[in-house]
């Protein structure tokens, strides 16, 4: 079994490749933001130590849950919170994410165990992955794709991208880059290549 790390930009596309992986290849998907998220629920490993940050208010909402949304939103407005949480939640999300390859490695049910996150570059997973893979779409793409499907205004994009690793740092640390620019016939073709 192969272990491989997705990433990419905004807008790249990793979603369409990871349904494309899904239905095409005898493989497991896992998503960074699902692990996170369900590591942060209430009675899990992350709660505790995530509330007791010193939000400027009271992150829980009414369901006794963490309010993701209200969460990002003050995380994203105060940088040492964000480090406070990236450094409370990220090794928890890698020891799950180890656990789970594990797990797959004994059964022997899968030939691939994809892992899809925005940051696995600057989380040291390199180290950790069989191949790295890099979904990349030209430019233009991306931002049609980001207007249509989340209403960004083109601003927003270019900050959103700018802020982000380039293209020559994700290449730079890929094995394999997909070009995810096309329609989805012609990544699936670039898959196929890839996996056989």
């Amino acid at each position: 079994m192969k272990f491989i790390g997705i990433t990419g930009g905004i807008g790249a596309g990793k979603s369409t490749v990871l349904s494309l992986l899904k239905e095409n290849f005898n493989c497991k998907v896992l998503l960074a933001d699902e692990v996170a998220a369900n590591l942060m629920r209430a009675g899990k490993e992350c709660f505790e130590a995530v509330v007791a940050l010193p939000w400027p208010e009271s992150i829980v909402g009414p369901d006794g849950q963490i309010n993701r949304p209200l969460m990002a939103k003050l995380m994203f407005a105060d940088d040492e919170l964000r480090v406070s949480v990236n450094n409370i939640v990220h090794p928890a999300v890698e020891k799950e994410v180890l656990n789970q390859v594990e797990e797959e490695r004994k059964k022997h049910n899968i030939e691939y165990f994809f892992f899809e996150a925005a940051l696995l570059i600057e989380c040291g997973y390199g180290k950790l992955v069989d191949e790295m893979w890099y979904i990349y779409a030209d430019e233009n793409v991306r931002t049609k794709r980001l207007m249509e499907s989340r209403g960004y205004g083109v601003e927003r994009i270019k900050n959103t991208i700018m802020s982000q690793r380039s293209d020559a740092s994700f290449r730079e640390h890929a094995d394999r880059v997909i070009d995810n620019s096309g329609d989805k016939e012609q990544t699936l073709l670039q898959l196929r290549h890839i996996l056989g």
